[in-house]
């Protein structure tokens, strides 16, 4: 995938409103649980889907508070993958808190 213009990151943002642009090649986003144990389980589904498309985030777990940092190793910065990342691991953050 192609690197994102930061025009394109920029409207990208707007889509994923919960993450913020880091460094300018990173997107970041904090998810909060209730429970330490429900954080892990997030951390395992974002590790599966992260498995199977081959695209891993930094991942940091700091008690009940998970941190993921998604860019594109290959393009050097952001790309259309990283946000469509981004979105599905919203969605399992979602479906978590339901």
């Amino acid at each position: 995938m192609d690197k994102l213009l930061p025009s394109e990151v920029q409207e990208k943002l707007s889509s994923v409103p919960n993450w913020r642009l880091t460094d300018e090649n990173w997107i970041e986003r904090k998810f909060r649980f209730r429970e330490y144990l429900r954080g892990i389980d997030f951390v395992q589904q974002v590790a599966n889907l992260s498995e199977q498309v081959n695209h891993h985030p930094f991942i940091s777990i700091d008690y009940k508070v998970v941190t993921l940092r998604i860019s594109s190793w290959n393009a050097r910065g952001l790309t259309a993958l990283d946000f469509k990342l981004a979105t599905k691991y919203d969605e399992f953050y979602l479906q978590m808190k339901s």
